[in-house]
């Protein structure tokens, strides 16, 4: 076990999870599946094929979502609907929620993936206002 697991938890605190290991890749993906799961121009996602997943507490609170026909898993709290790891043992891969962590991530993007599908208002958005808070 790492001496400094990763943890993270849903917004609500119903599921907390530990991580033992290391991330190999993170991937921020514009397809219209993860845009679905998000609510946003993309999802973030951490992937590992040698981490181990502990729920800590609240693992009854977790649901599974699988798109029928094809690949795509989301898992979630049942209070809260925060984005949790889903564990895929089938094809040796773990997924991580970046924004579910609460430990500092140490890897940057890789890249974004699937632009193809990109929101048609996700373009050059680091041209906008930035605000520290709420809008006033």
């Amino acid at each position: 076990m790492d001496d400094n697991p990763t943890t993270g938890q849903c917004l609500c605190g119903a599921v907390t999870f530990r991580i033992s290991g290391e991330f190999e890749s993170f991937f921020l993906c514009h397809c219209a599946r993860c845009r679905k799961d998000s609510g946003s121009a993309h999802s973030a996602n951490l992937f590992s094929s040698t981490a181990r997943l502990i729920w800590v507490s609240g693992e009854a609170n977790i649901k599974t979502f699988r798109l029928s026909g094809s690949r795509h898993v989301k898992s979630f709290c049942s209070d809260c609907g925060s984005a949790l790891p889903v564990s895929q043992p089938e094809v040796g891969l773990l997924v991580v929620p970046a924004g579910s962590l609460d430990s500092r991530i140490d890897i940057r993007p890789n890249a974004h993936i699937c632009c193809s599908s990109r929101a048609n208002w996700d373009n050059d958005l680091a041209s906008i206002e930035r605000i520290d808070g709420l809008p006033g």
